[in-house]
């Protein structure tokens, strides 16, 4: 792959070993589109969401493309009494990144970020290079070296 993205860009200048995974040429729009696109494992993809709790913090979420976040779980697992996504329109300015390419890695400033605990379930998941087309692949290990994280259960079942 010719073109680096800034996540990357930082993963590379932390010395930390990624896969990277690109499908410009497909018309992958969800992230299931995304997981065949790819050949891989939908549980292993995961898709970054950004909320905003009732007392107006940001919160990253990182959960697998073929399930829905329950808005509940992600609430209790940062101690809000309600969260809910943030408009489209309001991503660029506050992440840096645009709808269908936002990372956790490399954002404008960093959001308390919660993965969802199946990413435990793989030596390695995936999830966006921050950018339309590209994907990144590591341990949760290797990411717990680039940005803090906890895990929980967050996914609707």
């Amino acid at each position: 792959m010719d073109e680096k993205t800034n996540v990357m860009r930082i993963l590379d200048q932390k010395k930390i070993k990624y896969n990277s995974y690109s499908y410009v040429d497909t018309d992958a729009i969800s992230g299931l589109d995304v997981a065949k696109a790819l050949n891989q494992d939908p549980r292993r993809v995961f898709k970054t969401l950004v909320t905003v709790g009732k007392s107006k913090k940001n919160y990253v979420f990182v959960i697998p493309v073929e399930k829905e976040l329950d808005l509940k779980k992600a609430a209790k697992s940062v101690g809000e009494k309600s969260i809910e996504m943030i408009k489209a329109k309001e991503l660029l300015p506050l992440t840096g990144y645009i709808h269908g390419g936002c990372s956790p890695i490399g954002m404008k400033k960093f959001f308390t970020t919660i993965i969802d605990i199946s990413a435990q379930d793989f030596d390695t998941f995936i999830f966006s290079a921050g950018k339309i087309g590209y994907q990144v692949e590591l341990s949760l290990e290797d990411l717990s070296k680039v940005i803090r994280f906890q895990l929980a259960d967050l996914a609707a079942v």
